[in-house]
């Protein structure tokens, strides 16, 4: 079992041992997904109930973090933003405005999705990289160093 329940703490094992944290209560009143006690999720934010948010990550605003997916480290997720399916955002990474990231799609180091980007299959977009407007990257593409997708499709085989 991944959680631990005594009189003055719960804990759950994000993978690194057992932490100090909570299920999100989400805007309808449900029970969402585990968040560390280190992280922040806001009122009007919806965690699914099998998505986790930890380290010192933050989602707010009405963003939503679905299914299996995963917001960690010092992420943020904010603005109408979504994570889903076994998605993840770390590192530094950003991902706002009506942005989308699902399947196993990976957003980290210090890259940032926003507009009305998608990220999805097995794509990355990493290191300083900038993915905007109505871009979308997919795939097994890499996104990375500085470069910047903003309004086309790239899905690694171009």
């Amino acid at each position: 079992m991944n959680t631990t329940t005594d009189t003055a703490t719960t804990t759950y094992d994000f993978g690194d041992g057992p932490v100090p944290a909570h299920r999100h209560t989400n805007p309808d009143g449900s029970s969402g997904g585990w968040v560390a006690d280190t992280a922040c999720v806001g009122p009007d934010a919806y965690v699914g109930p099998g998505a986790l948010v930890y380290g010192d990550a933050r989602v707010y605003d009405d963003a939503r973090v679905y299914d299996d997916a995963r917001v960690y480290d010092d992420a943020r997720v904010y603005g109408d933003a979504r994570i889903y399916d076994e998605a993840s955002v770390f590192n530094n990474a950003r991902v706002y405005d009506d942005a989308r990231v699902y399947d196993e799609a990976r957003v980290y180091g210090e890259a940032r999705v926003y507009d009305e980007a998608s990220v999805f299959n097995n794509a990355r977009v990493y290191d300083d990289a900038r993915v905007c407007d109505e871009a979308s990257v997919f795939n097994n593409a890499r996104v990375y160093d500085d470069a910047r997708v903003c309004g086309v499709r790239t899905n690694g085989s171009e």
